[in-house]
């Protein structure tokens, strides 16, 4: 997938088939879309999205994201988009207006088709929508589709639906409503190698200040390192009974790991939670505690891989 970053170095001249989105969360519904523009034939993919939300600029200055853009990627990447144009939410596109800014993707991205949902909103103060896209396409000459919004139990799927789930915790039915599992990816960092030392090897990941991370505690998880997959459990939070002023870490003890895995990128998949973080009397207390959540975990992997 090819990611270019603003509207003057999209140099491209094919045709495209085109969705437009803040695409927070990559969930059902948008998985919808991206299926309809990379299923077009003789027409290359491209996802347009902006480098901040809309919601965050406008509305919501501390807003976090369900994925960050390095995890949006990843997702994309799988879902096999062409390219992934990336455009600034700055004044200029807050302040043009609808017909502009289709106008711009016709001319600038050789848009011929258009896949959007029902409640897809554009232009100054939100006042394009569907009723207006129609009558644009026949002017600007591209094949429109707007669909309806994906549903799960007679509610629409929705990333304000999903965040909700990810702050409870649950985030095997915020996986099953984005249609892949909850991640958190980045840069593996050196923890305390307090793991190490109780024969209980981990990574550490910090994540990202935007991120919106679940509750703290242990969740059973996977892990993705430079494309190698391990199964283990991972603690979110800051781990108090080692000290009272650590910053948040996602550490994952990898069950089963062999080698060195620092100084890589990984990419932890997150299945089920299975206890809040506390404060431990003691190193041993935790010890055991970490050893019973392993049987745990592989318990859910025995069960799960049949």
């Amino acid at each position: 997938m090819e990611i270019i970053k603003g509207i003057d170095n999209y140099l491209h001249k094919f045709p495209t088939a085109v969705t437009v989105g803040k695409f927070d969360g990559i969930h059902l519904g948008h998985e919808a879309l991206v299926s309809l523009i990379t299923s077009q034939a003789g027409l290359k993919s491209v996802m347009v999205t902006f480098g901040k939300s809309p919601k965050k600029v406008l509305f919501d200055p501390d807003m976090k994201y369900i994925i960050t853009e390095e995890e949006r990627n990843i997702i994309l990447e799988k879902n096999g988009v062409d390219v992934l144009l990336v455009l600034d939410f700055d004044e200029v596109l807050m302040h043009q207006p609808p017909e502009d800014f289709i106008q711009m993707l016709s001319d600038r991205i050789n848009m011929r088709y258009l896949a959007v949902g029902s409640d897809f909103t554009f232009g100054y103060k939100g006042a394009g929508n569907a009723d207006l896209l129609r009558k644009l396409s026949d002017s600007a000459g591209f094949e429109l589709n707007v669909i309806d919004k994906v549903q799960d139990d007679g509610r629409d799927i929705s990333s304000t639906r999903i965040r909700e789930l990810i702050s409870q915790g649950n985030v095997g039915e915020a996986g099953k409503l984005l249609g892949h599992p909850y991640i958190i990816a980045g840069p593996v960092v050196h923890g305390r190698h307090l793991g190490t030392g109780m024969g209980i090897p981990t990574i550490n990941l910090r994540p990202a200040a935007n991120k919106l991370l679940p509750p703290f505690g242990v969740y059973i998880t996977t892990v993705e390192i430079e494309g190698r997959v391990y199964h283990g459990i991972t603690n979110v939070g800051n781990n108090p009974t080692v000290s009272d002023d650590n910053p948040i870490t996602i550490e994952t003890n990898i069950l089963d790991a062999t080698g060195n895995l620092y100084e890589e990128r990984a990419t932890v998949i997150f299945h089920e939670y299975l206890r809040p973080e506390k404060k431990f009397d003691s190193l041993d207390d935790l010890t055991t505690e970490i050893r019973r959540n392993i049987s745990q975990a592989r318990d859910y992997f025995n069960h799960h891989s049949s």
